[in-house]
């Protein structure tokens, strides 16, 4: 679609009028028929309103010319995935994997291989071809070749060092010891846990990226139970809070087993 296209069909689609839209994005209402009709486009700070008045991204707005990628793990981009800088500007360099509210996720190649081996041998690859593209491909993409410029000497990775710390300090039965935290998308594991209410909750936003990991049951009495139920224990974390929970295979019947503020 082209620009004027677009515009179009993001006005609409949010039931706004032609003034409407104008006066969020403080223009005119002529300067937005002038852009439906195809007569102009938005300047660059036009685009970057409109971008977060839609959540999209400013190639979406611009008829998508060209394909992202996420300049890190070099995933295929599109506006629903797309990181977020710290005033929640969408990044078009990034997914909310490896970028999330302006900062890098992933300071070593080789743990950020290894989270994405297993998910491309669902697409397909084998290990070792998985494995061999990442080796050749990262090393090519924006992230990894400015990374001296772009890294923050170590603080994130501090901080996850700090949060699997915590997260082994409370020793909860059945738990293995947690070694690592990788990024995840709140829409994806966002569960709904049933409280003694009788309501169930939802404790994340899904447009939040936080640091978690799926655990098998440790071995012992308690972490038997689980494995013979085929539940898995999944563990949640950012700066505010911890949260542990054990569920069934896609997270079916979660079960809320530790929600605590940091």
């Amino acid at each position: 679609m082209d620009t004027k296209d677009v515009i179009f069909e993001l006005r609409t689609k949010n039931g706004l009028s032609q003034d409407e839209l104008a006066e969020k994005v403080f223009v005119t209402r002529q300067a937005v028929s002038r852009w439906e009709n195809g007569d102009t486009v938005p300047n660059t700070e036009t685009l970057k309103l409109l971008s977060g008045l839609f959540h999209v991204s400013i190639n979406t707005l611009l008829g998508s010319p060209r394909q992202l990628i996420c300049q890190c793990c070099g995933m295929p981009l599109e506006d629903s995935i797309i990181g977020r800088d710290k005033d929640g500007a969408l990044n078009e360099d990034y997914c909310q994997w490896c970028y999330a509210d302006g900062q890098y996720t992933y300071s070593d190649m080789d743990e950020l291989i290894n989270v994405c081996v297993p998910h491309m041998v669902k697409e397909g690859f084998t290990e070792e071809q998985a494995r061999e593209y990442m080796k050749q491909n990262l090393p090519r993409l924006d992230y990894w070749k400015r990374y001296e410029e772009l890294s923050d000497n170590g603080e994130f990775e501090q901080f996850k060092q700090q949060l699997i710390k915590e997260i082994n300090e409370l020793h909860i039965e059945g738990l293995p010891k947690v070694e690592q935290l990788n990024a995840l998308v709140g829409s994806y594991v966002n569960l709904s846990y049933p409280l003694p209410s009788g309501v169930s909750a939802k404790f994340l936003d899904d447009n939040t990226t936080y640091l978690g990991n799926q655990l098998e049951p440790a071995f012992g009495d308690h972490a038997c139970d689980h494995a013979r139920s085929g539940r898995c224990f999944g563990v949640l974390a950012n700066m505010d809070f911890i949260l542990i929970s054990t569920y069934e295979a896609d997270g079916k019947n979660p079960e809320l087993v530790l929600y605590k503020k940091r």
